[in-house]
């Protein structure tokens, strides 16, 4: 029973066969195949506007590309302690922006309040001996499963315009978010003050295929650049420009996270005595103590603990192709410990 997180998933076969389809002859490289041209076009449909499409091979190199592109060596990137981009990219951000400091805010569930953001930037702005606000982060959904609504993204927006700063979203489960809020992408995207999304396809069906989306079209060449410059412009750009084409086709990316968020709602269910943030994407976060977490490993479950050594807390994950049959054991296990 595999709850370690969404990256273990294997590749959608509707992934498989779109790579399998475009590798039968030759085509141009870097961007030039008819494969890649399709891509802005492609997202401009889903996103209801111009915009222009970069696919990167990581969701590490989406958000430290993106960043670097609106933050300066002396700027400050505004997030929130639990964020992927503080937390798990070994300093990338800072490293792609030749030294940009990330400012670290707190928020319930890891979500950054209009007040935090507020704070952070008015700590930061204090003259040349200070760092100089550049961009504030969000991710979509947070480390902690949960989701910003439009109207809490567009009072994020809102404030990063009035400071004159950029909004990046780290939209590595944009999908989930997206299904449980049942609204436009542009909803929590563009229209809410967003100028660059980093749109994660890996945790929810497809191959190493992820994409930097730029709204902000001014900031495209600087993109293009960065990209070329931080080794991620690929040689043979069809695989990921296809995958991602496939990955919106018929709205696959829909029914793939909405499979997954359904079955980690039945998760959340068995373990409402346990949880320790609510249940709004394919996250579930538990914390029935060290004991309940042995008694759950006993009975075969795998997964992740979280928060610091001994908390008793632990996140699970459910995959786009989650066994039904062990999210009905797993669920059994957890009434088990009430």
């Amino acid at each position: 029973m595999n709850f370690r997180s969404d990256n273990t998933a294997a590749a959608a076969p509707e992934i498989l066969a779109a790579l399998s389809a475009v590798n039968d002859k030759p085509v141009a490289a870097y961007g030039e195949d008819p494969w890649s041209k399709q891509l802005d076009e492609k997202f401009g449909e889903v996103f209801e506007r111009e915009v222009r499409v970069f696919t990167v091979a990581t969701g590490t190199a989406a958000n430290s590309i993106a960043l670097a592109s609106v933050t300066p060596p002396w700027g400050g990137i505004i997030c929130h302690a639990e964020a992927h981009i503080a937390c798990d990219e070994c300093g990338a951000p800072e490293f792609y922006s030749g030294g940009a400091k990330l400012v670290l805010v707190e928020g319930a569930h890891a979500k950054m309040s209009a007040v935090a953001l507020k704070e952070g930037i008015a700590r930061n702005a204090r003259g040349i001996h200070s760092i100089q606000p550049a961009a504030a982060s969000i991710s979509q959904a947070t480390e902690r499963g949960a989701i910003y609504r439009p109207d809490e993204v567009a009072a994020l927006g809102a404030i990063a315009k009035e400071a004159g700063i950029a909004l990046h979203m780290d939209g590595a489960r944009f999908a989930n978010a997206l299904v449980a809020l049942r609204c436009a992408p542009a909803d929590i995207s563009w229209r809410g003050g967003v100028g660059v999304l980093s749109f994660g396809a890996t945790k929810n069906g497809a191959l190493a295929a992820e994409a930097i989306v730029c709204f902000d079209l001014y900031r495209a060449e600087e993109i293009a650049r960065r990209r070329k410059r931080g080794g991620h412009l690929f040689c043979k750009g069809r695989y990921a420009a296809a995958q991602l084409l496939a990955y919106f086709e018929g709205g696959l990316w829909l029914r793939l996270a909405e499979r997954a968020n359904a079955l980690a709602a039945q998760l959340g269910e068995a373990a409402a005595p346990f949880l320790s943030a609510p249940v709004e994407s394919n996250q579930v976060f538990i914390k029935p103590g060290v004991a309940g977490l042995a008694k759950l490993r006993a009975g075969g479950a795998d997964f992740y603990d979280w928060a610091e050594e001994g908390s008793g807390e632990a996140r699970l994950v459910v995959s786009w192709n989650q066994d039904e049959a062990d999210v009905k054991r797993m669920c059994a296990l957890l009434v088990s410990l009430r």
